[in-house]
């Protein structure tokens, strides 16, 4: 009995229909518009009706939820991501920083793991494998969530342009970070850390630090308009880049790194904008901070008459000897010095964030007051950066045990004892 064919439908319907021609059946579905105007008609092809019949049926279903993928070039994972790091997110769309974090991650072990993928094949497996294979090679759980994140958010924008109807990796499980709990220095401990700044250059940077837990590249970036030493404020607008530069000698200079040529050439910026909206800030200074700064300035001063015609006008409040803008690296090898002196706990530079924000928990500062001095966009980083140490923790159980072990004379009486009409203590 010969094979009974269907007929192509008219009208952009979809379409099956089998071909003596290939010996195969084909599905025809008009998913859309192309860019010219025509219709962008998908197909499927398959040995049997019923399995054609399948696919277009898929297809259909795709195009009605939205989910059908753009027509056009098949890219890979390592064409993507790097269209995405050139095209999608380069600065100044985002900070240089965060550019840097997600290049690192691609270039290291995305596009050398998985980069040979089609974009449309890739599965939550083959990060998993990924992942695995960085664990056992010593890589840390924070720097696989590095690699996880950067990927969810390559392919999160492939989808929202429709080049994948799906992202794998919102099914690919992560190891599990385990955050440290930090411990913020003890007011003893910061007034040690404050004594020992005096004894040192830029004595002032550290008290900026722990009073008003600045970030770094915050404190670095500060420029002497920034500062009103008459109102007490200051006014947080930049951040300071650590710096990166490449070879600008005509021959080889010798040198492997291009922060070490003689004519090195800078590859960014001095400094860029605060890391969010609400990281420019302005915040009131301490009468005792304000007037650590006006000593600062008058040392400042020395040392440009001291440097003469190697000082450089930078305007920054806290500068090499001769005025140029600090290396964020100098500054936290200045910081380890700094704690050996003072005899205080090894820390991280930005744990001194931590403790000024846990002063301000200290001090029952309002939410609402401690973002605006913290530069926080949301409520939930008081969680990350406020801790609970052991003079809150007395605190509370002093309040509690004055509540539970009061006198039952000194009591007042509840309603549910009003209620039943139980004994009122007397004057």
């Amino acid at each position: 009995m010969p094979r009974q064919k269907s007929t192509r439908n008219a009208n952009g319907r979809s379409s099956i229909y089998y071909s003596d021609k290939d010996k195969c059946w084909h599905g025809y579905v008009t998913v859309g518009v192309k860019d010219n105007g025509k219709p962008d008609r998908r197909h499927a092809r398959g040995q049997n009706q019923s399995e054609v019949a399948k696919k277009v049926r898929k297809l259909e279903r795709e195009r009605d939820e939205g989910k059908v993928r753009k027509p056009g070039q098949t890219w890979t994972v390592e064409q993507w991501l790097t269209y995405w790091l050139e095209t999608i997110i380069a600065p100044p769309v985002i900070t240089e920083n965060a550019f840097i974090a997600y290049e690192v991650a691609a270039r290291v072990h995305l596009i050398p793991g998985i980069g040979a993928h089609k974009l449309d094949k890739l599965e939550p497996e083959h990060l998993e494998l990924l992942y695995r294979k960085m664990t056992r090679a010593g890589a840390k759980p924070g720097r696989v969530h590095q690699v996880h994140r950067t990927i969810r958010a390559a392919l999160n924008e492939a989808m929202r342009r429709k080049k994948i109807t799906e992202n794998p990796v919102l099914l690919a499980r992560a190891p599990k970070v385990e955050e440290d709990e930090v411990e913020p220095y003890s007011v003893v401990q910061v007034k040690s850390l404050l004594e020992a700044a005096q004894q040192r250059r830029n004595s002032a940077r550290w008290a900026v630090a722990l009073a008003l837990g600045l970030r770094q590249g915050e404190a670095l970036g500060l420029q002497w308009s920034d500062i009103d030493l008459d109102d007490c404020t200051l006014i947080v607008r930049r951040s300071r880049l650590r710096p990166k530069w490449t070879h600008g000698c005509a021959g080889p200079c010798g040198r492997k790194f291009g922060g070490h040529c003689p004519q090195r050439v800078p590859l960014r910026t001095e400094t860029a904008g605060t890391k969010s909206k609400a990281g420019k800030r302005g915040i009131g200074l301490p009468d005792e901070l304000a007037g650590l700064l006006k000593q600062h300035k008058l040392e400042q001063e020395h040392e440009r008459l001291t440097a003469a015609q190697l000082w450089q006008e930078t305007g920054y409040v806290f500068t090499t000897p001769t005025g140029g803008p600090l290396n964020p690296r100098t500054d936290y090898t200045e910081w380890k010095r700094l704690l050996a002196r003072a005899g205080v706990p090894e820390r991280r530079l930005h744990d001194a964030r931590h403790t000024a924000a846990t002063v301000l928990l200290l001090l029952q500062i309002p939410d609402r007051t401690v973002m605006a001095i913290m530069g926080w966009s949301n409520t939930a980083m008081a969680a990350r950066y406020q801790h609970i140490i052991a003079a809150i923790r007395r605190d509370v159980a002093t309040s509690v045990g004055g509540l539970l072990w009061k006198p039952a004379a000194l009591a007042e009486p509840s309603d549910d004892d009003s209620a039943a009409g139980g004994p009122t203590p007397t004057a």
